[in-house]
């Protein structure tokens, strides 16, 4: 237990930013999940691009907010990016 005034406030902190900081990434992870869960059961263009966007939208809020690094951001996007290009391609082919 913190003796001073100082560090009991940082427990309380730290506290508080961990719950927020888990929330955001679980909520930016369950969005990627349904992009990548939509590509699996071969969903329509239209449903996974709507999908995709939600999901950058909450991989940058994530890194806007501190909870993961921006260069972490930037991969989590480029990745889901490049299987959203992959599968849209694939489908305009008529695979």
């Amino acid at each position: 237990m913190p003796n001073k005034m100082s560090a009991e406030k940082r427990v309380r902190v730290s506290e508080k930013r961990r719950v927020l900081n888990k929330a955001y990434k679980t909520s930016m992870k369950n969005k990627i999940k349904a992009v990548l869960a939509a590509i699996a059961q071969k969903k329509s263009a239209e449903e996974i691009m709507e999908l995709f966007k939600k999901a950058q939208s909450a991989i940058d809020k994530a890194a806007r907010n501190g909870a993961i690094h921006k260069n972490q951001a930037s991969r989590r996007k480029s990745r889901l990016a490049a299987k959203v290009k992959a599968y849209l391609g694939a489908e305009k082919q008529g695979v």
